[in-house]
């Protein structure tokens, strides 16, 4: 999904007032849903949130029912509190996390591992009751090679780390529109 500058500077604004009403009694901010339709569109969204480079939360959707715009706003505020390998962010940390939003395409079914560009494709695994999913830009984040990243969602999805080299695992493959406040120098 193409967003304008603009349109990507305000999810990041929504997302980082959405933690920060964690903390205050701050009303969320409004789109324009007139001057900006994109806003209104279904698409999943995953917001990241890192701090000196360190993953500090991350969670997201893969479809959603609601708009972009609220899809990407409680999306932020989970990443913030939910994300169970953290702790709940803590005031003072909000100053120091960095904020990233990857607005996905819809899923498509993988036919084999040829099908896997790294740095383009996202992963969902679905195998053994499990699901796991890893953005596109992990593995070129890691310098990981197809192999690691095909382990690494098996490690996501919570099956044995080598089920891809046995079989081959349902997979849907997607793509991402990604950008975070570095990128755009706000913040």
């Amino acid at each position: 999904m193409y967003l304008t500058d603009e349109e990507k500077k305000l999810h990041l604004t929504a997302a980082r007032s959405s933690i920060k009403s964690l903390f205050d009694l701050d009303k969320p901010i409004q789109p324009n849903y007139d001057k900006h339709p994109v806003l209104e569109s279904r698409s999943g969204a995953f917001v990241t949130l890192t701090i000196n480079s360190n993953l500090r939360g991350c969670i997201g959707y893969i479809i959603s029912d609601n708009p972009l715009f609220e899809t990407v706003y409680d999306a932020a505020r989970s990443a913030a509190i939910k994300d169970p390998r953290f702790p709940r962010l803590k005031q003072k940390e909000l100053d120091l996390i960095e904020i990233e939003i990857s607005v996905l395409s819809e899923p498509f079914p993988m036919k084999n591992y040829d099908e896997i560009e790294l740095g383009k494709h996202g992963l969902i695994c679905t195998e053994m009751g499990n699901r796991g999913l890893l953005l596109p830009q992990v593995p070129i984040e890691h310098g990981m090679s197809k192999e690691d990243y095909l382990t690494a969602i098996c490690q996501k999805t919570g099956v044995p780390r080598d089920l891809w080299k046995k079989k081959q695992l349902k997979i849907d493959l997607f793509t991402a529109n990604v950008f975070s406040e570095k990128d755009l120098e706000i913040k």
